[in-house]
């Protein structure tokens, strides 16, 4: 499969929310596949179409050799409980910062055969879910950060670059 081409911050296609999918077909599923072999190669643990300038609604996640595939993504619920990991993007590699976000959420997707599924996420799973749903929505790991964190992961990032 080809790998491709990751968008790096600050292209503002980063911060564009995503398209439906709508109909799962043969040219979605080879994108999930494509997806999965660009994020390994990055390396990563979670990718979605806009990481790669598709501006459609699907990501990869893999989780202990598991891969997991959700196309148009939502989150359904999310628990008053918080937990913090720590972050990064393909779109930023080198550069990582924790944030909290809820412990649990329950998501609603279609899968690669067009069906719609639910399922309920806890710990770093329910984080990843999280984070490539914001980068779906729009909305870039590091606007989660406080401005002063934002800023220092911004200068750590560019400064990585001119190396």
């Amino acid at each position: 499969m080809p790998l491709l081409p990751i968008l790096r911050f600050p292209d503002p296609r980063l911060r564009q929310a995503a398209e439906p999918i709508g109909l799962v077909d043969d040219g979605v599923r080879a994108l999930a596949r494509d997806l999965l072999d660009t994020m390994r190669a990055a390396p990563g643990v979670g990718i979605t179409g806009p990481h790669v300038g598709v501006m459609r609604r699907i990501t990869v996640i893999e989780l202990s050799g598991e891969v997991r595939t959700y196309l148009d993504p939502v989150i359904l619920w999310s628990s008053p409980e918080t937990a913090r990991f720590t972050e990064g993007s393909v779109s930023m590699p080198g550069v990582t910062e924790e944030i909290e976000r809820p412990a649990r959420v329950r998501v609603g997707y279609l899968d690669l055969e067009g069906a719609w599924r639910e399922e309920e996420a806890e710990g770093f799973l329910a984080t990843c879910l999280q984070h490539e749903i914001d980068q779906l929505d729009g909305v870039f790991w590091i606007d989660r950060l406080s401005r002063l964190k934002r800023e220092r992961v911004i200068k750590r990032f560019e400064k990585l670059a001119r190396r």
